[in-house]
């Protein structure tokens, strides 16, 4: 993992960049540690790998502050000035999912869309530059509870959100106390043994699908658990999640792939959402922030756009 101490005022360059499991529209998103990281850390193309906007929780309660639209205004920025983005999506983001489903037209292509520069595609093979293909994809469709149990999935969504609640009050004490940040969600993670074993079959099986395809590396999202590790000679990559961990998945200009800890090296204490919810500010300059004012608006004026597949989106 990275380990570097200190933050230059230039950005640093990477060839490619991964990032997974934002939550934009939920009060644990930590927007503000990832504008921070987009201002340090460029790159010539930067990966969504899923759930980067939370559907489930915003069909539940809105909430979408002024930083939440920051992030996609950043987004929006790169694109234009040439940075390939490729959002991959997820769960927590399926009406997208389900919009681009239907532009399938079953000839073996991966179907795929492009808004405001950016490309919205379920998956996608990655070459890195010392020629090893990555299949990255965010990884739910591994996930049976998801796939076969939906309402068990949204039960252990609705859970989880009380855990990182609980945890938010337990390290404002903590830091108080001139303690460090504890996670309560990862060391259950670590510590409960059906956990580890369910997160190590989810590896051995993403691990085993993409050799099947004929790739030597693997990187996907979901769990909210960075790593890097071998299995059976697939290098297996997670690029973890913004909402506790703060990392990402770097490559670069020779192909070496790593794990950025931002929390750590930035020592940017996550931070606790306000009580109170705020308006989506009036967008300026128009092409940018309009594309962005308008996603944020279907997703809060629309309720069907979590069902299924909004005409909205065609006119963007």
């Amino acid at each position: 993992m990275d380990t570097q101490t200190g933050l230059n005022k230039k950005p640093k360059q990477h060839r490619t960049l991964w990032i997974s499991d934002v939550h934009l529209g939920t009060r644990n998103c930590q927007a503000r540690a990832l504008l921070d990281f987009m201002a340090h850390n460029e790159a010539e193309t930067v990966y969504l790998v899923g759930d980067i906007i939370d559907g489930w929780q915003l069909k539940k309660r809105w909430y979408w502050p002024q930083t939440h639209n920051d992030v996609i205004q950043k987004l929006l920025r790169k694109a234009r000035k040439g940075t390939r983005i490729v959002y991959i999506t997820g769960n927590h983001d399926m009406f997208i999912r389900e919009f681009i489903e239907n532009l399938d037209e079953g000839d073996g292509r991966i179907p795929s869309i492009e808004m405001g520069g950016i490309e919205f595609v379920d998956e996608v093979i990655h070459t890195t530059a010392d020629g090893r293909k990555i299949w990255i994809l965010h990884g739910d469709l591994f996930d049976g509870v998801v796939q076969n149990m939906q309402w068990l999935a949204k039960i252990g969504d609705e859970l989880y959100m009380f855990a990182l609640k609980a945890n938010r009050w337990l390290n404002l004490w903590r830091a108080k106390m001139g303690w460090e940040y504890w996670s309560l969600s990862q060391f259950l993670k670590d510590r409960v043994k059906n956990a580890v074993a369910y997160i190590d079959s989810f590896e051995t099986a993403v691990a085993t699908e993409a050799q099947r395809r004929g790739c030597q590396a693997v990187l996907c999202g979901h769990i909210h658990k960075a790593q890097m590790r071998d299995i059976n000679g697939v290098t297996y990559l997670n690029s973890g999640d913004w909402v506790e961990s703060l990392t990402a998945v770097a490559e670069d200009a020779q192909g070496q792939l790593s794990i950025i800890e931002w929390g750590k090296l930035s020592h940017r204490a996550l931070e606790v959402a306000p009580v109170t919810t705020e308006v989506i500010a009036t967008p300026e300059p128009a092409h940018d922030e309009a594309w962005a004012a308008s996603v944020a608006n279907i997703l809060r004026t629309s309720h069907r756009a979590f069902l299924q597949p909004s005409a909205d989106w065609v006119s963007l």
